[in-house]
């Protein structure tokens, strides 16, 4: 079954349209969106992944857990959906989190344009608690922010840039 989006103008209103994720191609002013997750364990490290090595698109770089938003869906039905598919770890309802830093890409070349919501979520887990699911992520670390650095240094960590501005939105970084 193919998986359906809502499209979003800037303003993150819904346009009326959904269509199909696979092959979207989306035109000036329309938007889809994602959602990516700073999970922060009781240590204050943060959770990163590994993806699949035979992902089409960035195999074997580093990332934190996130997804596309599905058709109905907020970036917070997201949130609580994707952490658990990703890493099998849940996200407190009581917590009621909120985006921490959004930000927008627009490639009207590709039509690959979205808007983002990171969320910064506490969890009390440990390494045994992380399920990896197959042909999403090979490894996972549980990372300071200068973890982080070097392995982005030794590696490229998807959207490194972003996830230093989210911290330093939310204050974790000064």
């Amino acid at each position: 079954m193919q998986e359906m989006i809502d499209v979003y103008d800037r303003d993150r209103n819904l346009t009326g349209l959904t269509i199909p994720r696979e092959g979207a191609f989306l035109k000036e002013g329309q938007y889809m969106l994602y959602v990516l997750a700073l999970i922060e364990d009781k240590d204050g490290r943060l959770l990163v992944t590994q993806r699949s090595l035979d992902k089409h698109w960035g195999a074997g770089w580093w990332e934190i857990p996130g997804g596309g938003v599905r058709a109905g869906e907020t970036t917070l039905d997201a949130l609580k959906r994707e952490v658990p598919e990703e890493v099998g770890l849940s996200i407190d309802a009581s917590q009621n989190p909120l985006p921490i830093y959004s930000y927008e890409n627009v490639d009207l070349k590709r039509g690959d344009n979205y808007i983002v919501d990171f969320y910064h979520v506490r969890i009390d887990f440990s390494k045994d608690d992380v399920r990896l699911v197959d042909g999403e992520a090979v490894d996972f670390r549980l990372c300071t922010w200068d973890d982080i650095c070097h392995l982005n240094e030794e590696s490229t960590v998807l959207h490194f840039e972003r996830i230093r501005q989210a911290l330093e939105a939310d204050g974790t970084l000064h």
